[in-house]
């Protein structure tokens, strides 16, 4: 059965129980991202990660597919996250509460046009222009007309506007049309968020984990490549570290390469690259050369040409 996503942003838990009492400004409808974020300590951030906690984040608009419902939470399956876990897209589970029924008006085909926010947060206006849900980066909504100075969208809730400002036009499963390199563009959308915390499973302006920032800065420019880091790893054209260019991936696997891929950055030329390294820290700039990873860089990969 389809839904779609009706808060800001949904964590994707691995399971109903993993939430503790801490997480609950997460689980609502409206969601608290910004006020969850700010109150958890660097040791109770780590503790998605080491409890396997949270899968991945949707942002509001996405359409999913839900397996199963139990007790106020629905089992979802996000197919534009492509992912080995599933061959629809990526698992997980979500309070019910964040999802809506099936709208029509979000059965978009290749080439129809879409408001993708640009902005690094958005508000969604109601029909008399007033302000509603802050949006992430990157949340896409189908046009239903357009004028100088706003955009009229679809939305779980009927119609709404976005500031053109704060949104581009794109075409549906599209790349953005761009006047420069797309690599380079994805740089640039990378260092837009410098110094941003990172987040384990995030896939929002409120943070990103090393794969998420990856696949929203792709997804910056229209190109939808696999959530995760090992599946990033094994698509896309393969590159000699001879021939890196600028919106390029690397990824890194442990035991000095030998082992399991677990983190990827995107080279910005130079021998450097921007990352989101883990959660004791933010997006950050790194010279390649000299750093803690360089003897575990396995691959390169380019998705944009």
């Amino acid at each position: 059965m389809k839904a779609i996503v009706s808060a800001a942003v949904a964590t994707v838990w691995t399971t109903p129980e993993k939430p503790r009492a801490i997480d609950t400004p997460a689980l609502g409808n409206p969601v608290e991202l910004r006020s969850w974020l700010d109150s958890l300590s660097v040791e109770e951030k780590l503790n998605f990660y080491d409890n396997n906690a949270i899968q991945t984040q949707a942002l509001y608009g996405t359409c999913v597919e839900i397996v199963e419902e139990q007790d106020g939470w629905s089992h979802i399956l996000i197919p534009e996250q492509p992912s080995k876990k599933d061959p629809v897209g990526y698992p997980g589970w979500v309070p019910t509460i964040q999802l809506a029924p099936w709208n029509e008006a979000f059965a978009v085909e290749e080439g129809d046009e879409i408001a993708m926010v640009t902005a690094a947060f958005a508000n969604l206006y109601d029909a008399a222009k007033r302000p509603g849900i802050e949006l992430a980066f990157l949340t896409k909504l189908p046009v239903l007309a357009s004028s100088d100075e706003w955009v009229k969208v679809a939305t779980v809730d009927g119609e709404g506007f976005l500031r053109k400002a704060d949104i581009r036009l794109v075409q549906h499963k599209r790349p953005v049309e761009l006047e420069g390199n797309p690599g380079e563009a994805i740089v640039a959308s990378a260092k837009r968020f410098l110094n941003l915390h990172y987040l384990w499973g995030g896939m929002s302006s409120y943070g990103y984990d090393c794969s998420g920032f990856a696949y929203n800065m792709h997804r910056s420019i229209g190109i939808q490549i696999p959530r995760d880091a090992q599946d990033q790893a094994v698509e896309g054209q393969w590159v000699e570290k001879e021939a890196l260019l600028p919106g390029d991936l690397l990824f890194f696997a442990h035991e000095e390469g030998k082992g399991r891929v677990h983190h990827v950055g995107i080279y910005i030329g130079d021998g450097e690259m921007i990352h989101s390294p883990d959660s004791t820290s933010a997006i950050e700039i790194v010279k390649l050369a000299g750093y803690k990873l360089e003897k575990e860089h396995v691959i390169s990969r380019r998705y944009w040409s």
